[in-house]
């Protein structure tokens, strides 16, 4: 009960997208989806498995699929984040109206991410990315630095290298890799905080 309380406070005092969030939980709720807070966001789940959840953008609202990826999509409202994202597909709203509007595809995602959760389909292992030079380099001078970003967790060392090697000059590779040295000790991520 608690939890429930916490979700309507939640969705009742929110200053972006109020009537909208709202409206697309009742669409979800009627999908048999369960409510949790999670991520100091509502996530909505199916046999304690993570199907989707609401996230509050500045510009849009986002109803993101954890496993988006292996969704059928047929009237493709389903977007990818980001240039580097592989698993979670998003659905933006920016105004009731979209969320009325695209209400039965979202029951249809619902439908296929439960269904995918049933048959425990997976997303395929990302790619190993190159490592830049300059890290190896780091690496073959400094055997405990190599242990340490060896111990971060794989989404933790793929967003080092992707910050590394967008970098053009190599001078500049190196001195992300020499400020960054203390989190990756710390086992932390770039953008932990």
């Amino acid at each position: 009960m608690e939890g429930a309380r916490a979700l309507d406070k939640l969705f009742s005092n929110a200053r972006l997208w109020r009537e909208e969030a709202s409206e697309l939980r009742e669409v979800l709720l009627e999908c048999g989806l369960t409510e949790e807070l999670k991520w100091r966001s509502p996530c909505y789940t199916s046999g304690g498995k993570n199907i989707c959840i609401i996230q509050r953008m500045k510009d849009f609202l986002a109803l993101l699929f954890f496993k988006g990826a292996l969704l059928q999509d047929p009237d493709g409202i389903l977007e990818v984040q980001g240039a580097y994202s592989r698993e979670g597909y998003r659905v933006r709203f920016t105004s009731v109206q979209d969320v009325d509007r695209l209400a039965d595809s979202v029951r249809f995602c619902v439908r296929e991410a439960i269904a995918v959760e049933r048959a425990g389909l997976k997303i395929d292992q990302a790619p190993d990315f190159e490592y830049p030079e300059e890290l190896i380099d780091q690496f073959d001078r400094d055997p405990d630095f190599k242990a340490a970003f060896d111990c971060l967790t794989p989404g933790r060392r793929r967003g080092y290298i992707l910050h590394y090697a967008a970098a053009k000059q190599s001078k500049t590779r190196a001195a992300r890799i020499e400020r960054s040295r203390g989190r990756i000790f710390d086992g932390k991520g770039i953008n932990d905080r």
